[in-house]
């Protein structure tokens, strides 16, 4: 099995966000990514799976341009956002939402200040973290920040600093906080890796539901495969930098897993229970 699989699904609207012979080549001489053709519908929820250093990363950080692709082309609602800089990066990052591992929150403000420092971005306003950012925002902002907070179940939080609450809901606000930015594409980046199931499980049905409800797309690199194949509608599989499998879930068989992971026991083993949900 060395050929790609991709198998089409038709789609009532045009494509929010498309890749053309998207490449990143690191200044070492590291291909990251190689010749990537993608394309993202309003409605998909899409895990992407693979080994350590397959460019599962990587292809996130070039979507919303925290990396710089060195080849080809990333399009967001048939606009060309490969090579931007200055405000219009700002615009880019504000549109495709990212969340981390990490959380990446401000430990020292409330849940809420957090939620609104993803207003900031949206409002391209230009104020100092040691000041208060709640007093700058007018209700309306705060009220927005409220209802982030509300979709991921923690408003009763809100004015607790964000460095006295669990991995999990950390997890929580960065979602709020991302939400806030109004975008038009989520990204996750590896978010339940350091959580406990249970915490895992709430994020996963978070991101779900946003996907549902709001017609955002969402697009999350996972270690966990039988996270990937019971939340994931579509399934892109990565290997060497390229998409090796784009399809759904139903139409991974254990030959495919064995290998997108090429080998990596470590890797396939976390694919074990991959018949339970495909």
């Amino acid at each position: 099995m060395g050929q790609k699989i991709s198998i089409k699904t038709k789609h009532r609207d045009g494509p929010v966000l498309r890749t053309k012979g998207l490449g990143k080549t690191y200044p070492n001489g590291t291909k990251a990514l190689k010749d990537v053709d993608f394309t993202l519908h309003s409605d998909e929820f899409v895990s992407v799976i693979g080994s350590s250093g397959a460019g599962k990363s990587t292809f996130l950080r070039c979507l919303n341009r925290l990396i710089r692709p060195t080849e080809g082309m990333i399009e967001l609602q048939g606009k060309n956002i490969t090579y931007g800089n200055g405000n219009g990066l700002k615009q880019v990052r504000q549109q495709v939402g990212m969340i981390f591992q990490q959380f990446n929150l401000i430990p020292r403000l409330s849940v809420l200040s957090n939620v609104l420092a993803g207003r900031l971005r949206f409002n391209q306003k230009h104020i100092s973290y040691g000041t208060s950012i709640i007093r700058l925002f007018p209700k309306l902002e705060k009220e927005i920040a409220f209802e982030c907070l509300k979709q991921v179940g923690i408003e009763h939080l809100a004015f607790q600093r964000a460095d006295t609450l669990s991995g999990g809901q950390q997890q929580r606000v960065a979602i709020a906080r991302t939400l806030a930015q109004e975008p038009k594409v989520f990204l996750a980046d590896e978010p339940i890796s350091s959580l406990d199931p249970h915490s895992a499980e709430k994020v996963m049905e978070i991101l779900l539901q946003i996907n549902q409800d709001q017609k955002i797309p969402v697009i999350i690199n996972l270690h966990h495969i039988d996270f990937a194949l019971r939340y994931g509608r579509r399934i892109i599989g990565m290997a060497d930098g390229e998409i090796i499998f784009d399809g759904k879930g139903k139409d991974i068989t254990q030959d495919i897993v064995d290998w997108i992971y090429q080998g990596q026991e470590e890797e396939k083993c976390k694919a074990e229970r991959i018949r339970a949900y495909a």
